[in-house]
């Protein structure tokens, strides 16, 4: 039944926010920037993955309508995954051809709607947040080291590479340094204006209502047409480069059917569970990083978004695109530059596609280097040195697996990274849950002394080693009181060893009492944990 309100159901009031003009302000601004932020990462991660250009332009336009339009996250921003370009690029290469590889993209999108619809993505709540920060810090330095050729002028012909080892023969430090043998004096002098204008323009509250990015592009047009056929001009590489189409039939003809006669093709179907898996993790490491930065502090349906994700996934293949994931660059963006609601993601895909339609030719006169600006600003707001004071405080059970997440993201890739992040994480987490299994207070009894042991909430079998030590090394003739009124779960192993110990401490005097322990401890079922109303 749907509750009515002033004859509106209750379901017309939820999407009559996304149209209100408090929220428009906020969210068609903020999606003109997500634009500008991911215009150039669509067409460097299509390049980088050995894909047409096109596609990458495509899945940005899919990503911000299509996922946008069914995601339950109101921040989170869908596009062509940067962490995927190796896996893109190896799987068309082994199989052989781009159409092959567009049915793997089917089925990984089946597969991640399927992954939704069996509640997977409760698994993004056991990251530990030190972690989350980190890998957002190691995105900012990511960001900040792949960005400064841009911004100095030197642009090879990888644009999309985001992990320290690249698909040319360098890494992000050869980059840097090449970069620095090879400065474009104009690209750096736009660069600084940029970069000054993307921290000083907000300060003059009454300019701050044109976007500090969209001046920057301005800008940065301006002056490379005022250094062209100067010593300062820029070359050709160091603009945006999208296809251009003169003709319906050349538009129509840049998409890519998939070939479903390879469906039996094993290969086919171990590439689809690989791009399945690793996008459905980073879209979930990515939505909870953006639920942590919203400022309202809403929290993302992540089933939702895995069967939205899914679904983006699935009209990508069919078209000619490229996997898709939440991203952190473009999402953090969002937010920064004031997001309300997904509005904002989907105005920014309807962007793209007005401007691959309308005009390709006057977004090919903006250079790299002002775009480099943009997220060279938006790097140093997730890895601000206030972050890294903030963890440390927290102490170095939070601080080391902050940075050794940081360490590993930046010298790895994504997965890779979070996954050793994670381990020191855990081991952070089992190193306290070994400690606290329990306290024990020992008050003088005539002549014996009674020792009280009073167990944790939780006891899981990670402290059957303590407890065991613990009991074995009572001393002879003791009264011991084993407490568990405060627990509410005791793993079966524990229970076996302080039975076992009550049933055979007489050899050695002890007597043993048990309070509040029962014989069992079942765990009810999740569905039974859930609030209903």
């Amino acid at each position: 039944m749907q509750i009515k309100q002033g004859g509106l159901s209750a379901e017309s009031l939820n999407l009559k926010k996304y149209f209100l003009a408090k929220n428009l302000k906020k969210d068609l601004p903020a999606g003109l920037v997500v634009f500008l932020v991911a215009l150039p990462l669509c067409l460097g991660i299509a390049l980088a993955s050995g894909a047409p250009l096109f596609s990458g332009i495509l899945s940005g336009i899919i990503g911000g309508i299509v996922i946008g339009t069914l995601s339950g996250s109101q921040l989170s921003v869908a596009g062509p995954a940067a962490g995927l370009t190796v896996i893109v690029l190896n799987a068309i290469t082994s199989l052989g051809a781009y159409d092959v590889f567009l049915l793997a993209l089917i089925i990984a999108g089946v597969f991640q709607v399927i992954l939704g619809l069996v509640k997977a993505g409760t698994i993004a709540n056991y990251f530990p947040s030190s972690v989350i920060e980190g890998m957002l810090a190691a995105i900012g330095i990511i960001l900040i080291m792949k960005q400064f050729p841009h911004a100095v002028g030197f642009d090879r012909d990888f644009e999309g590479d985001e992990g320290f080892a690249q698909t040319d023969t360098n890494n992000t430090f050869s980059g840097i340094l090449s970069a620095l043998n090879k400065i474009n004096y104009g690209a750096v002098i736009i660069s600084l204006i940029s970069l000054a204008l993307m921290i000083y323009w907000p300060k003059f509250k009454k300019l701050a209502a044109i976007p500090a990015p969209l001046m920057v592009v301005v800008i940065g047009v301006v002056l490379a047409y005022a250094f062209a056929g100067t010593p300062l001009a820029l070359l050709d590489k160091q603009f945006v480069q999208i296809p251009l189409v003169h003709s319906t039939n050349e538009f129509f003809g840049l998409f890519k059917s998939p070939n479903f006669s390879a469906i039996g093709n094993k290969q086919v179907w171990i590439t689809a569970f690989t791009i399945a898996v690793v996008a459905s993790l980073e879209t979930l490491l990515s939505l909870e990083a953006v639920d942590k930065i919203d400022p309202i502090k809403r929290i993302s349906p992540t089933n939702r978004e895995l069967v939205a994700q899914g679904a983006g996934n699935l009209v990508s293949g069919l078209l000619g695109g490229l996997p898709m994931t939440a991203v952190i660059v473009r999402s953090s963006a969002n937010v920064n530059a004031g997001a309300r609601t997904k509005m904002s993601a989907i105005f920014h895909g309807l962007l793209l596609l007005i401007c691959l339609l309308a005009i390709p030719s006057l977004l090919n006169k903006i250079p790299l280097s002002c775009l480099a600006a943009i997220l060279l600003s938006i790097g140093y707001k997730l890895a601000k040195i206030s972050l890294f004071k903030h963890m440390w405080h927290k102490g170095l059970d939070q601080f080391i697996p902050f940075v050794i997440t940081i360490v590993a993201v930046v010298f790895t890739d994504l997965l890779i990274g979070v996954g050793i992040g994670m381990l020191v994480g855990v081991f952070y987490i089992l190193r306290t849950n070994l400690r606290n299994p329990f306290f024990y207070t020992i008050s003088p009894n005539g002549d014996k002394n009674t020792i009280r042991i009073k167990l944790a909430e939780e006891v899981s079998f990670l402290n059957k080693a303590a407890i065991q030590i613990t009991l074995t090394g009572l001393p002879k003739g003791s009264d011991v009181v084993i407490d568990g009124s405060a627990s509410r779960h005791i793993d079966p192993d524990v229970l076996e060893i302080i039975h076992n110990y009550k049933h055979n401490a007489y050899t050695k005097g002890i007597i043993v009492r048990l309070e509040g322990i029962k014989e069992r401890y079942d765990i009810p079922p999740l569905k039974d944990l859930v609030y209903k109303p």
